[in-house]
């Protein structure tokens, strides 16, 4: 095999390890993506759940409401409190 054939075939195999590398890192975003959306209408569901009255409010209105909720008295200790993982699964 000449020189110049062993090039080509060194610049094909690098291209084809570039593809393989994008789609690899398409599939972590996919996967990371779909874990979070994941997440976040679990936990939507559980709010709604301890608090019924927010499925009628707008956006801004839960996160005053939540912010108001983490001024309570105590409400930073029991947050700093509860393990990370607790009720994930």
């Amino acid at each position: 095999m000449g020189k110049h054939q062993e090039e080509q075939d060194v610049e094909k195999k690098i291209g084809q390890l570039q593809n393989r590398q994008k789609i690899l890192l398409n599939r972590k975003r996919t996967e990371e993506r779909r874990a979070r959306t994941h997440r976040l209408i679990g936990r939507g569901a559980i709010l709604e759940g301890v608090f019924p009255a927010i499925v009628a409010m707008e956006g801004e209105e839960v996160k005053a409401f939540l912010i108001a909720l983490s001024r309570l008295p105590g409400a930073r200790e029991l947050a700093e409190k509860t393990p990370k993982n607790e009720g994930e699964k």
